[in-house]
């Protein structure tokens, strides 16, 4: 069904089979978020309670938390977009009986939507959700390191080659490497719960979905890359690639923290080995952590990708 023919929207739970297809409806418009790639809604699906409602020509994607449902920006043509908006609206008005939340809206959907007044719209309230903000890099510089901006960088890199030299190997993984990352991932999850930062909960379904990505590996575009030392997995990433704006998006970076030089050698390799062809890098956001924003900004990043929470201000 097109989207000019649909009256109704009709939602269900995202299929590994649908992926190849989403994909392509979500490179139809401009959007350098993270959003822009498929890779989250199906990591994070079980989390939000995701459902997907596909045309062939765009795509909805409904989800809840502890206040409510809420969607992303509507998939489909910029031209379209008006179009796609109200039926969204029309959907939670009239099936949800909930005022209109988007939220993770892009800027460029909200310029197509006349949204660049954010102070001054009589039906929205439209927010800038400011830790959320993803950070975008120069692919080259991150594969090369080179120049003295990178030199702290470059050195941990260096460091590690000395030290495990003979000893590491970076590795494309595939559904066949399932039980390298459930290891890996019952020591991350151990680790996490013992800085009491994030609950056990959100950390069992981050690896459900992360194993479920793997073993889909023939359905989804996305590529998974590790580092191996000894033979055993020491750090991963999950990357996918928005080829509309040429640019890679890691969804996942983790490492053996006790490892240093460990994240910049992940960093790297997968870019090399992955993304040659990427001009920009998508790493997402801070998610308002500190340690975590100081790491992301030692990277010199080029920009970031804004995101908003447009929410509509009553039926």
């Amino acid at each position: 069904m097109l989207l000019n023919e649909c009256k109704r929207l009709e939602f269900h739970k995202p299929d590994f089979e649908e992926a190849s297809e989403l994909s392509t409806i979500y490179a139809l418009r401009d959007n350098k978020t993270c959003d822009s790639t498929v890779l989250d809604t199906y990591i994070w699906k079980e989390l939000y309670n995701t459902r997907i409602c596909k045309l062939e020509d765009a795509a909805f994607i409904l989800m809840q938390d502890e206040k409510g449902y809420f969607a992303s920006m509507p998939y489909c043509k910029e031209e379209d977009l008006p179009k796609a908006f109200e039926l969204l609206k029309s959907y939670f008005n009239i099936e949800l009986k909930s005022p209109l939340r988007i939220d993770l809206a892009d800027e460029d959907a909200l310029k197509v939507l006349g949204f660049d007044d954010l102070t001054n719209n009589e039906e929205y309230i439209i927010e800038e959700e400011s830790d959320l903000k993803d950070y975008l890099y120069d692919a080259e510089g991150l594969r090369t390191l080179a120049g003295k901006k990178y030199q702290k960088k470059r050195n941990l890199v260096n460091k590690f080659m000395k030290e495990y030299e003979g000893r590491w190997e970076y590795k494309t993984m595939c559904c066949t490497d399932e039980y390298f990352l459930e290891e890996f991932m019952k020591k991350w999850i151990e680790v996490k719960l013992s800085e009491g930062v994030e609950s056990k909960d959100t950390l069992l379904v981050e690896k459900d979905g992360i194993i479920d990505i793997l073993r889909n590996c023939d359905k989804v575009t996305y590529r998974v890359g590790g580092i191996f030392i000894d033979e055993m997995l020491e750090a991963f990433t999950i990357g996918s690639y928005n080829r509309r704006e040429k640019m890679a998006v890691i969804s996942i970076e983790k490492g053996n923290p006790d490892i240093p030089g460990i994240y910049q050698v992940i960093n790297q390799q997968f870019l090399q080995n992955s993304y040659e062809e990427a001009e920009i890098v998508n790493r997402e956001d801070d998610m308002g952590i500190e340690g975590l924003r100081h790491a992301k900004e030692s990277y010199n990043p080029i920009g970031f990708a804004r995101k908003y929470r447009v929410y509509e201000k009553k039926l």
